[in-house]
């Protein structure tokens, strides 16, 4: 029982992950003509190969670099949260134990110094990358 139970979560766990691969790595359709590639440069081939709804620079506030590191510190600051949150459970949980009430107090300490390093990461990031802009 313990067994389906957790494939049958794992599985709904799952789903969501592999539907947004496939809307992600689903080639756009381009046309180009043999013209084409024989007149065209270097730039203007990556720029074909290069999605309709893809970003074309690299820097800047539609970036490739900003909304990377944008969502890569979203998520990082997401998990701190939740840490937080599950260290607080077992905070209120311990019953008194000393060993869990330090591991719950060392939780939610390491949360909250993950969602400051999350912030500054981002402060200094968009920093970097608006200063290379300029």
């Amino acid at each position: 029982m313990k067994k389906a139970l957790s494939t049958i979560v794992a599985g709904i766990l799952i789903m969501p992950i592999l539907t947004l691969g496939v809307s992600i790595f689903t080639p756009s359709m381009h046309t180009v003509s043999a013209q084409t590639i024989t007149t065209s440069g270097i730039k203007d081939g990556a720029d074909d190969a290069r999605g309709d709804d893809q970003p074309a620079e690299l820097f800047g506030d539609g970036g490739i670099f900003k909304t990377i590191t944008n969502t890569i510190l979203y998520v990082l600051g997401a998990i701190s949260v939740i840490m937080l949150i599950y260290g607080g459970i077992r905070y209120t949980i311990s019953g008194g134990d000393s060993a869990q009430v330090t591991a719950a107090k060392n939780t939610i300490l390491y949360a909250i110094i993950g969602v400051i390093v999350a912030l500054m990461a981002y402060a200094i990031i968009n920093f970097v990358l608006d200063s290379l802009i300029a």
